[in-house]
């Protein structure tokens, strides 16, 4: 969610200066029981306690000291929803990427705790209040409909971008400071980006790369975006993957498009999605992708990815060593694979991103009445 907001305020400051003046309205974060002692961290606990308190009391009152100052507002984490509740919502855009923070309210959702439901009720009543929800794929928007969260008649889809870095072009810098990173590779290398979540199925993952090494001992897991959890790491132990599993810092963008140049094969084996912007990035760095069928998957990779269900361990076993002969068996085949990828990950731009949402704006302050 950072990425889109840095992504679309950069866009719009880019084109659109001229009409729009943009301005971030973000609170310092307080610590009030997780200041560090000692530099040791404080327990997750009273960081989450803190968390709460910054976005349910001081962002709120961060907002309601400047509503009058902007025509439009953009809130471009529906987890932050709720900041609708303090706008004028007639003049306030929600960009809502998942239903993640609404899965505790569904007739069949996840058990949560009731201050957590409390807070998806005050979050999704904001979003509700909304002029305008933009959502990042049609699989998006249609669950929304689909679960009578929001009403059709709100809803847009706006497709995320693709990072300017995410190129099959070589970025001598980069290209070099991974090299660093993981030095040389003994042989071929997958790629998971993103979360560790339950959604993620890194459970899936890492049995089919378990099974896959069987045919290549020298096969090696890349994770980017989050470490292993405990019952993960645990799982890697009993299928004796641990020493073959790498799990990067933080990268910056241009690090990270090394990273997809680098590996053979980039795998997305989650049960939910809302857009999946790692299958997009892969693609425009010219790296096939192994994903779930899924509809918001389909929806980014089109024709030129390969599919599998969903939390099949032999189906994605097969898939994934099929790849991978195909890599060394038909490199015509592949180099078919890649070309098609980056012409389709060339339908995704943060510069039409922020062109639609600029659209979108001027339509809202359109719509109402000129103020006083």
């Amino acid at each position: 969610m950072d990425l889109v907001g840095e992504m679309l305020c950069a866009e719009l400051e880019r084109r659109h200066a001229g009409a729009l003046a943009v301005t971030r309205v973000r609170p310092e974060f307080i610590r009030r029981l997780s200041r560090r002692a000692n530099g040791a961290p404080a327990p997750r606990a009273r960081f989450n306690v803190d968390r709460a308190l910054n976005r349910f009391f001081d962002y709120p009152r961060l907002l309601r000291r400047v509503r009058e100052c902007y025509d439009v507002f953009h809130v471009v984490d529906h987890s932050y929803a709720h900041l609708v509740h303090e706008l004028a919502a007639a003049r306030t855009v929600v960009t809502c990427h998942d239903l993640d923070a609404f899965r505790c309210l569904l007739a069949d959702g996840e058990r949560r705790t009731f201050p957590l439901r409390a807070m998806a009720r005050r979050i999704l009543g904001g979003m509700r209040r909304a002029a305008c929800v933009s959502c990042d794929s049609v699989a998006t928007r249609d669950a929304l409909a689909a679960n009578a969260l929001v009403s059709r008649e709100r809803l847009v889809v706006i497709p995320n971008g693709v990072h300017p870095a995410c190129s099959p072009v070589p970025d001598e810098a980069a290209d070099a400071a991974l090299a660093r990173m993981l030095g040389r590779a003994e042989g071929p290398e997958l790629l998971h980006v993103g979360s560790t979540i339950s959604r993620k199925r890194i459970d899936l993952l890492l049995r089919a790369f378990a099974a896959a090494r069987r045919e290549y001992p020298a096969l090696r897991l890349i994770k980017a975006g989050g470490a292993l959890t405990v019952d993960q790491r645990r799982l890697a132990r009993e299928l004796g993957v641990t020493d073959a599993i790498v799990t990067m810092p933080f990268l910056a963008p241009a690090e990270l498009a090394a990273l997809y140049r680098r590996v053979a094969l980039v795998m997305l084996p989650s049960e939910a999605e809302g857009f999946g912007l790692p299958l997009a990035e892969a693609l425009a760095c010219g790296t096939p992708v192994l994903a779930s069928d899924i509809a918001p998957l389909r929806e980014v990779g089109g024709d030129v990815v390969d599919y599998c269900p969903v939390g099949d361990v032999a189906a994605w076993t097969a898939a994934l060593l099929a790849k991978l002969r195909e890599r060394v068996e038909q490199p015509a085949r592949w180099a078919e694979r890649r070309e098609a990828g980056i012409r389709r990950a060339a339908c995704f731009s943060w510069a039409e991103y922020a062109d639609r949402c600029a659209a979108l704006y001027s339509e809202l302050v359109g719509r109402e009445a000129p103020r006083a």
